[in-house]
């Protein structure tokens, strides 16, 4: 029986953010992606996520930015059943003053009916300039009207209010992969460098060409980092 993977989307995003990066799993696990839109907090959207692998004893979880808060949650709810864990293009420190405020700035034109305006001035921090007017920028703002305005605030209520998963890392025991976008504007290498440091063993990947979105971006290069993830180390 192939392995289970629980994949958690980011702000904004849908089943979309990984379809193009998972053909190299397709012999490896069993893709199950959440929607993690209903809870407007860390814990709820952990527990949706959960739901989908309640028949799974075992199981690999990857979440790109949002979802690596909500994958990071998942470590504190359900430790020893998660076998392998990815964090792409995401953080383990708390919002900063700086962000919080830039956010309520977002949800104050949501809730004014300008939904439709937030995510142009989203949309330069979340994908390479080289990518910008593309088909590939459309998709992005296409799969944020699917996702829809109220659950927009919820999801950045969540996000705001997400604990400081600094001191959790240094206890996590399963193999894991960090990486992101050589050029992410939202969360910087640095953050993935600085996570990496502190989650023992961990893998440390950075996309060329890509922003924070690689597994649209640069879908080819994310799925083989997670296939080698996946992969069992052999000796000798």
């Amino acid at each position: 029986m192939a392995l289970p993977l629980l994949l958690l989307p980011g702000l904004l995003c849908d089943a979309r953010l990984w379809r193009d990066a998972l053909p190299p799993l397709a012999d490896m696990v069993e893709p199950r992606i959440a929607d993690l839109t209903r809870s407007d907090n860390l814990a709820g959207m952990a527990r949706d996520a959960l739901a989908l692998v309640n028949d799974a004893p075992h199981f690999a979880v990857a979440g790109l930015s949002m979802g690596g808060y909500v994958a990071l949650e998942i470590m504190r709810q359900a430790p020893t059943r998660v076998t392998h864990l990815a964090l792409l293009d995401t953080s383990a420190r708390a919002d900063t003053p700086e962000q919080t405020e830039r956010r309520r700035g977002l949800l104050s034109l949501s809730r004014q009916g300008q939904f439709k305006g937030v995510t142009p001035r989203l949309l330069p921090m979340l994908i390479h300039p080289s990518r910008q007017g593309t088909p590939l920028a459309q998709e992005v703002m296409d799969m944020a009207e699917r996702v829809g305005s109220e659950a927009f605030l919820r999801q950045q209520n969540a996000i705001m209010h997400r604990p400081d998963s600094l001191p959790d890392l240094a206890g996590i025991r399963v193999p894991t992969l960090v990486a992101c976008g050589a050029e992410d504007a939202l969360t910087p290498p640095e953050l993935h460098d600085e996570m990496a440091a502190m989650i023992p063993g961990a893998k440390l990947v950075r996309f060329a060409g890509s922003g924070h979105l690689p597994t649209m971006e640069v879908p080819d290069a994310a799925g083989q980092a997670l296939r080698d993830w996946l992969t069992p180390a052999r000796s000798g």
